[in-house]
């Protein structure tokens, strides 16, 4: 059973939310907070698995709370999807880089919550691909790509640099695959192998890391 809190402001959008979630078999809404500073508290109590976490709330912002949620808990962090109005705002990005793992607009179809939470939950980042190309387009634009000097960088092997590279191009693992002339199952095997040296649970913060450490696309 995956375990969700929910983190909104607006009443009616988490009871929206919770009927929505709670039709799903292998959901349960354990947690409700209309705060950043709330939500810290509660996520510290029930360790929740998913976080679904507004950005713009009084009393409390999400960026700064899933800063903290993540902080307080290292060793088994929950998965924090940013759930917004809008799908290029700059809070996105601070979440993304506080380590967030990925984010959904609040307009979405049902079916894309209740699978974006599954995907999260199984530590797959990468929500909705056409909308995480935007998204690493627009890293690229704001953050030019830093040298590879990092320490992290250095420990990658040439193939495990190449993917990491490609993924923050914004191809999945097909098209890596494709691109390299290797399987699928090769493609992830390197990629695990990559996230465990460089510290990061997903595929969205592999992106984040690439373009903090000189590994992205020019």
């Amino acid at each position: 059973m995956i375990r969700v809190m929910l983190v909104d402001d607006q009443a009616v959008v988490r009871a929206g939310f919770r009927v929505l979630l709670e039709q799903a078999e292998d959901i349960d809404v354990v947690a409700e907070a209309s705060s950043g500073s709330s939500a810290v508290a509660v996520a510290a109590r029930l360790r929740p698995d998913v976080i679904c976490m507004d950005v713009r709330m009084p009393g409390g912002d999400g960026l700064t709370a899933t800063r903290e949620i993540l902080a307080a808990a290292p060793e088994s962090p929950p998965a924090i999807l940013v759930v917004t109005t809008f799908d290029l705002d700059e809070y996105v990005f601070g979440a993304l880089e506080s380590g967030a793992s990925g984010f959904i607009l609040k307009d979405c179809e049902p079916e894309d919550l209740i699978d974006a939470i599954r995907r999260l939950a199984n530590g797959y980042g990468l929500v909705d691909q056409v909308v995480t190309r935007r998204v690493i387009s627009e890293f690229a634009r704001r953050r030019p790509a830093a040298p590879p000097e990092s320490a992290a960088a250095q420990q990658l092997t040439p193939r495990e640099a190449e993917i990491v590279r490609l993924l923050a191009k914004g191809l999945s693992n097909n098209e890596i695959a494709d691109e390299l002339f290797i399987e699928t199952s090769t493609v992830k095997s390197h990629l695990g192998r990559a996230m465990t040296k460089i510290g990061v649970r997903d595929r969205v913060q592999t992106v984040v890391w690439a373009y903090q450490n000189g590994l992205a696309p020019y």
